[in-house]
């Protein structure tokens, strides 16, 4: 998949919900699920490792979304213009 077409299905299975919560408790619930990778990281299974990187991704695309940005867009900085 994609990573715009994985925005725009988060968009289709969660934007309403997303758009009703706001900005504020959706980077909430991202650094949650943060926190949770972390611990994941630290202490959990390859399988709870990736399932917590979907949800951040997942968050993250609700972020974007609510933002009227793209994460493609937001990632092609990496191919033009790299941080060093």
């Amino acid at each position: 998949m994609q990573i715009d077409e994985f925005q725009e299905l988060m968009d289709k299975l969660y934007g309403e919900a997303d758009r009703e919560r706001g900005i504020p408790s959706t980077v909430a619930w991202l650094c949650e699920e943060l926190g949770e990778l972390a611990q994941a990281v630290r202490k959990g299974t390859p399988e709870e490792q990736l399932h917590e990187l979907g949800d951040v991704l997942a968050w993250l695309a609700s972020l974007a979304n609510q933002l009227g940005m793209s994460l493609e867009e937001a990632a092609s900085r990496y191919v033009d213009n790299p941080p060093l």
